[in-house]
């Protein structure tokens, strides 16, 4: 029983960092706070990075919205409908006969 209590009172005066051996103490102690700093920051930098993610995921969701507007105004103002119908105003119609096709032939030298 006397030998626990002279152990908890070396613990308290605190003999473990400033007796015989207080140096090897002192590292163990020293780079168990600079792995727990490290362990901090980059926690940090991985919340960092979550919001980042977040914040881009958002933006990529507006764009792809956009793009399906924008995709269905274009699909609407191609038609030939609707071109007609606009050009009904300059006077210019529609050719009964439809287009030919020119092909070019390129001899090799």
């Amino acid at each position: 029983m006397q030998r626990i209590k002279e152990e908890f009172v070396k613990l308290f005066k605190a003999d473990f960092l400033i007796g015989a051996h207080a140096m090897r103490n002192w590292a163990v102690i020293l780079f168990v706070l600079l792995i727990g700093i490290i362990m901090i920051y980059s926690g940090h930098l991985i919340d960092q990075k979550i919001y980042a993610i977040a914040k881009l995921e958002g933006e990529v969701k507006e764009l792809r919205s956009e793009f399906v507007d924008v995709r269905s105004r274009l699909q609407k103002v191609k038609l030939e409908s609707t071109i007609l119908s606009s050009l009904k105003d300059t006077g210019l119609k529609q050719s009964p006969t439809p287009p030919n096709k020119i092909k070019v032939l390129v001899k090799d030298e």
